[in-house]
């Protein structure tokens, strides 16, 4: 295509050496599936104007909406356990706590009583080994209870540690950075415009499923399109961005004044290090004139002229 592009500006070059051809264009915005879904929804039709925002395709959201309902019961769940950390304990939960303390000291007085009653008992021979054993049992096991009811009612009066307190915190933001990781993934089952433009093609018909990665809704963005031309070498340096300059379009009798946006640095054919000085001439650079925004009826792919500045005479 460039080879054919070339030999027809050099055709022209030689009828008028100032005139750079190309054609009408667009930025070419490709919005792409993030995820194998199924399309349920296609509610603009193709070729249509649309405006940054609107709604493109939409993708069945069933399964993400049910684990952004999980990751927001989540954060709820962190965000309770670090109030109540922050908290500390309640009076009902200080009172049952302090009523197992009295509770298991009273098993631990009776067990007590009763391993010493039996003991007595076992030196006068009056009860089996067994029996002791168990009196035995008894007493060590409602010690043990008695130091594990106290050690907790300590907790609760002491209140929760700073440690305790920075991995629920430390917990709670997991929660939320997940939360926030699900909703994305969520609303990116909703395409949407990133720019005014024509909607140009949709690939994927309603209903199908899309894999991942593949282009969903293709928007040719920009009120008005710009000619995409090639600049002779001559003229590269006489020609700025910002400045502005006539554009021909084919099927119009007036030039349309069109503003400079983009010139290549480098050029788009042979590179520079394989020309000799009588070959340079035969560079091509790459540039772009955006057109007003009252030429936003143009179609893209018209072919187009801009007049270059006339260059100086030595």
């Amino acid at each position: 295509m460039f080879y054919s592009l070339f030999v027809m500006l050099a055709g022209c070059n030689s009828e008028k050496s100032n005139i750079a051809l190309g054609t009408l264009e667009r930025d070419r915005i490709s919005h792409t599936a993030t995820v194998n879904e199924v399309i349920i929804s296609l509610p603009v039709k193709q070729g249509s104007k649309v405006l940054k925002g609107t709604v493109l395709v939409e993708f069945d959201s069933t399964l993400q909406s049910a684990l952004v309902k999980e990751a927001k019961a989540e954060v709820q769940q962190a965000k309770a356990n670090l109030d109540k950390a922050k908290n500390g304990a309640r009076d009902e939960e200080l009172s049952a706590a302090k009523a197992e303390v009295e509770g298991a000291k009273a098993r631990v007085i009776k067990s007590d009583a009763n391993y010493k009653r039996s003991q007595k008992l076992a030196k006068e021979n009056l009860i089996s080994q067994a029996m002791m054993d168990n009196a035995t049992a008894s007493r060590d096991e409602n010690i043990a209870q008695l130091n594990r009811v106290s050690e907790h009612l300590s907790e609760l009066v002491n209140g929760t540690r700073i440690e305790d307190l920075l991995i629920a915190e430390a917990i709670l933001e997991t929660k939320i950075a997940l939360l926030a990781t699900q909703q994305k993934k969520l609303d990116d089952l909703t395409i949407t415009a990133k720019r005014t433009g024509i909607l140009d093609s949709l690939p994927w018909n309603l209903g199908e499923r899309v894999t991942a990665g593949s282009p969903v809704a293709i928007v040719l963005a920009g009120e008005a399109p710009y000619a995409r031309v090639y600049i002779p070498q001559p003229y590269r340096v006489h020609v700025k961005a910002g400045e502005t300059l006539p554009v021909l379009v084919d099927g119009l009798t007036e030039p349309i004044q069109g503003r400079v946006r983009w010139v290549s640095l480098e050029p788009a054919f042979t590179p520079y290090y394989a020309l000799n000085q009588s070959e340079r001439s035969n560079l091509m650079y790459l540039a772009e004139v955006l057109l007003p925004q009252n030429m936003s009826q143009l179609p893209s792919g018209i072919p187009a002229q801009v007049v270059l500045p006339t260059l100086p005479v030595h």
